[in-house]
């Protein structure tokens, strides 16, 4: 294809790069197809009229103003390379220009939930502690050693949030047997019953359930809305499990409740990342910590980059994008979560 007739990408998606989400095939089918401009995702605006005038795609989700976006005439797509959408742009500009504002998030679901999955099992069976009473030669043997362990199969089970991530968790699930209910104020009931799930008040999955999952993004109505009373409310000796952002928790009184011996937990994300070395939850009895690992496998990122090279040619043909997930103008303002900054 001629230089010229190849539509123009703006490279931006800092933490991440092109070869950390592009296999080498799927990398010289990008430049073969479109002319790639590397960019400082802090200075779109500098990169120069022409350039901006000759933009189609930007991968990427860095901060664009309005008077910016006037200087792309040819803009048909931002694609966010993270599982975040954050209020860094005039959305309801694009929505009105029918530009498309995408996110390639749901790769991650399924490695996530699988961790889910394993952080649930260790919190019932104390596998992790086990382990490394066995390496200091404090084991316990046989039932001696299984006086706090439980079953999940035939538990009660709370999820919050059933997005992608939730609907990948409800199927690793599917397998114990477990009464599991959902509790999401976004979707309506019907489309959790044809999950299989049980719809459910925030107050009945806290009070019901064995175990909690919590996959909700942070928004501008639920920033902190699980407090010391949304713990306290929680069974004793339940297992709250956080997969998705520390923004919805009030992260210090799910330290205290599961000082206090009121709950176990597990999570992958924390309120400051890297976490302060001398942070209590460091050392914390019967809490569970990942440095937010969960989703960070080689196989979902490269799994980005096939969907953003699929929907870029859907697009090309004026066909409307397929495998990325596209913002809603209703709710994509209300997003309140922080972009990455380690991949």
């Amino acid at each position: 294809m001629p230089e010229t007739n190849r539509p123009l990408v703006i490279s931006a998606p800092a933490p991440r790069t092109l070869d950390l989400i592009f296999t080498a095939q799927a990398l010289r089918r990008l430049r073969e197809r479109y002319r790639i401009v590397e960019a400082d995702p802090e200075n779109i605006a500098g990169l120069g009229a022409e350039t901006l005038a000759e933009v189609g795609y930007i991968v990427g989700q860095p901060p664009l103003d309005e008077k910016t976006l006037e200087r792309m005439p040819r803009l048909r797509a931002i694609l966010n390379v993270e599982s975040n959408l954050i209020n860094n742009m005039p959305y309801e500009v694009l929505f009105q220009r029918g530009i498309h504002v995408l996110t390639t998030g749901q790769v991650f679901a399924e490695p996530v939930a699988e961790m889910g999955l394993a952080m649930a099992l260790n919190l019932a069976r104390g596998i992790v502690d086990a382990d490394i009473a066995f390496r200091e030669g404090r084991e316990i043997w046989g039932g001696e050693g299984n006086r706090s362990a439980r079953l999940l199969s035939g538990s009660e089970i709370g999820i919050i949030g059933f997005g992608d991530l939730g609907k990948a968790l409800n199927r690793v699930l599917s397998g114990f047997r477990a009464k599991i209910r959902v509790y999401d104020p976004w979707l309506p009931a019907s489309l959790l019953r044809d999950n299989d799930v049980e719809p459910a008040s925030l107050d009945t999955v806290l009070t019901k359930s064995d175990f909690v999952f919590v996959v909700a993004a942070v928004t501008s109505e639920n920033e902190g809305f699980l407090d010391a009373k949304a713990f306290a409310m929680m069974r004793p000796g339940a297992a709250f499990i956080l997969l998705s952002r520390a923004g919805v928790i009030d992260f210090d009184a799910l330290v205290a409740a599961v000082e206090s011996g009121h709950v176990l937990a597990a999570s992958d994300v924390f309120p400051e990342e890297p976490l302060p070395l001398d942070h209590p939850v460091r050392r914390l009895p019967g809490f569970l910590r990942s440095a937010h690992r969960a989703g960070a496998l080689d196989a979902a990122f490269k799994r980005m980059g096939e969907m953003v090279l699929e929907d870029m040619d859907l697009m090309d043909r004026d066909l409307p994008p397929m495998r990325c997930r596209r913002a809603e103008r209703e709710t994509v303002a209300r997003m309140r979560s922080r972009p990455v900054t380690v991949n």
